[in-house]
């Protein structure tokens, strides 16, 4: 089976990027995955993807050596094997209050005996080698979003559930958790230090924490915290911000 490269730079010790899929087209998803991420998440949660767009865009990743993740819109295990069975080497499930929740979404990740994934991988099986049944359950990631006062009170048992692979913080909602305004990558002493409260929860359970972030330099800050993936940007914040830059670019030359 194809190995999953995410799980060979954790085993490195090393950080890996993320980037994220808000746009629902192929050619947009493939420029993406041409720009030298480590990953692309897939968004079907927040983004404008609808089911009927991933298969293309996980083709269009997939021609790279980047590795397709991608976000459900919910704790659905129809979903969570559907998206696998299209060739997703990660999933993320949002909103992960407790431990059963968490447990739930790795038996939807894992064939039998150890969960309750369906075998028909359809595509899955042609990206992923033809011994994938028999390995999927080692190579295929599940990271279960912490982003909710119930999942911050449940965290101990939720990073000791068997077979997750990673805690995901969604900061936005997390903020709110909080009783924070919500905005990316955000500052305030409590928000870091409840993320990093989740990063050494995840790691004293031996699984990886991933920070969800807007810029370069926050990003740059949470590998310093010991972050194991940042996602550092989307193809709609890039598409914004190219498009601001030029037209200011243009009005300062011209008013």
């Amino acid at each position: 089976m194809r190995a999953n490269k995410i799980k060979q730079i954790w085993g490195q010790s090393k950080c890996a990027t993320l980037g994220w899929l808000s746009i629902a087209h192929g050619f947009s998803a493939e420029v993406m995955a041409r720009q030298g991420f480590d990953a692309l998440c897939i968004d079907l949660q927040h983004g404008t993807v609808e089911m009927d767009h991933l298969l293309p865009m996980l083709q269009s990743v997939s021609q790279t050596d980047t590795v397709p993740f991608v976000r459900v819109p919910w704790n659905d295990p129809a979903t969570i094997m559907r998206a696998l069975d299209l060739g997703a080497y990660g999933i993320i499930v949002p909103l992960v209050n407790t431990a059963e929740e968490a447990a739930r979404a790795v038996a939807a990740c894992r064939y039998s005996p150890v969960g309750m994934r369906s075998v028909g991988p359809v595509r899955g099986l042609q990206y992923g080698g033809a011994d994938y049944v028999a390995k999927a359950n080692d190579e295929i990631i599940v990271m279960a979003m912490i982003e909710t006062k119930e999942g911050l009170a449940n965290l101990e048992a939720i990073c000791a559930t068997p077979g997750l692979d990673a805690v995901y913080i969604g900061p936005a909602d997390l903020s709110l958790a909080l009783d924070l305004e919500p905005q990316a990558d955000n500052t305030n002493p409590l928000h870091l230090k409840t993320c990093d409260k989740i990063r050494n929860v995840a790691h004293r359970h031996g699984i990886k924490a991933v920070m969800h972030c807007a810029s370069a330099d926050f990003a740059a800050g949470a590998v310093k915290r010991g972050f194991d993936m940042i996602m550092l940007t989307s193809d709609l914040a890039c598409m914004i911000s190219g498009v601001k830059q030029q037209l200011q670019a243009f009005k300062s030359q011209t008013n």
